[in-house]
């Protein structure tokens, strides 16, 4: 099981880095644009993203 997690958390760092590595200036763009958010916003965002990921993995493990 902790072979399954530790896999998923590299691949989560191999996505996050593809953006500020591919386009480093879109990056910066897109991290002050969020700077700019709401704390309600930022934990609207933050939760539409675990309920997306929960969904695919309901999904992926059915």
């Amino acid at each position: 099981m902790s072979e399954i997690l530790w896999s998923a958390f590299a691949l989560v760092l191999v996505i996050e880095g593809l953006l500020p590595f591919f386009s480093p200036r879109l990056w910066r763009q897109v991290f002050e644009q969020a700077l700019q958010l709401s704390d309600g916003q930022l934990r609207f965002i933050g939760l539409s993203s675990m309920l997306l990921g929960l969904l695919v993995l309901v999904f992926v493990a059915a």
